[in-house]
């Protein structure tokens, strides 16, 4: 297995939260068990690999869902796109570089940007075509592993940097970094943290909401108003999930809810924005055995439908079900 293709799929098989600040007597009502439905088997393992791992679903303009095969070597797709309506998956893009592990749309320039975990911004057009790189190098001296990344109103990204992830020693070297929306300049809005992964705003783009992977924990770093500083941290929830499990991807809805994914097993928990649990989604328990993780969740903007990306032995997955409520930028991609 080559080793930046290894590194890239060790990376974002990441992700269980489970539990809320406090004890679980502050928070005694249990959270609604919800069954996902599977929409298609999108991905196989790849030969020499015998894996797959889809990550980063985002709708676009077109009610297609959109994501990013993590492992996949080119020729094969490292985009692919989902049809909802005729379940067809077809290839959108690949490269012979990149190691994707999520997308989402730009506000600004309508095109579909890519989250290269080897430290590359890049983005295509909305058919596919015209690769071009946003942001490539190091951020403030150190070199920038990018994983997860979420827009402001004006284009400008905010991306999970999961330097130090695979040192066995653990540093807490991750980063979050704010890059502008013309890729001309980079700055850490936070260091210090243990392995950061899912990004998303909040509902009213007032600060992020971060998961560590290391620690299961979801944290809300409350922003300036022009949102180029942190001005406070929170935990919202700590995770006391099970052995081998650590916090994915996230989104929010239109209710300020946080759905955070799972690696470990296939399990999405939705948390109010106080960090009370308030549903489990989990795929069929006869889908179970072959499935290890459910890396991040897409609400169609406007709706509740909630689709998942879910990979294991078994292959690549995406499975639905509907969201506690309606789909806004902040639960499409990232």
């Amino acid at each position: 297995m080559n080793r930046r293709t290894s590194l890239a799929a060790v990376l974002l098989m990441s992700g269980v939260i489970a539990g809320a600040p406090g004890s679980a007597s502050a928070h005694p009502e249990r959270p609604r068990e919800i069954i996902a439905s599977q929409v298609v088997k999108a991905t196989s393992p790849h030969p020499g690999l015998n894996m797959t791992l889809l990550e980063g679903p985002t709708f676009g303009a077109d009610g297609d869902l959109y994501f990013v095969d993590v492992v996949a070597s080119s020729p094969a797709p490292k985009v692919l796109r989902l049809d909802p309506a005729s379940r067809e998956v077809s290839g959108f893009f690949t490269d012979s570089a990149g190691s994707y592990t999520s997308a989402q749309w730009s506000p600004v320039d309508g095109r579909l940007y890519l989250t290269d975990y080897q430290g590359t911004i890049r983005s295509v057009a909305a058919d596919g075509t015209d690769p071009r790189t946003v942001f490539s190098g190091p951020v403030e001296g150190s070199p920038m592993s990018p994983d997860d990344l979420t827009f402001d109103p004006f284009g400008n990204m905010y991306v999970t940097d999961l330097t130090g992830y695979l040192d066995p020693a653990r540093e807490p070297l991750g980063r979050v970094v704010r890059i502008t929306a013309d890729g001309s300049s980079a700055t850490v809005l936070a260091s210090g943290l243990a392995a950061p992964n899912g990004i998303s705003f909040d509902r009213g783009y007032r600060g992020l909401y971060v998961s560590t992977l290391w620690e299961n924990r979801i944290s809300h770093l409350a922003l300036d108003r022009s949102r180029t500083s942190v001005v406070a941290t929170r935990t919202v929830a700590e995770v006391d999930g099970a052995a081998g499990t650590e916090t994915d991807s996230n989104a929010v809805d239109a209710a300020g809810n946080i759905y955070q994914a799972t690696h470990g097993e296939p399990v999405i928990r939705v948390f109010s924005r106080h960090g009370r649990p308030l549903a489990t989604v989990r795929v069929p328990v006869a889908d179970r055995a072959g499935l290890t993780s459910a890396t991040n969740v897409a609400i169609r903007p406007g709706t509740k439908q909630a689709y998942v990306t879910v990979s294991g032995d078994a292959g690549g997955f995406v499975y639905s079900f509907d969201a506690l409520a309606k789909g806004i930028r902040q639960s499409n991609g990232g």
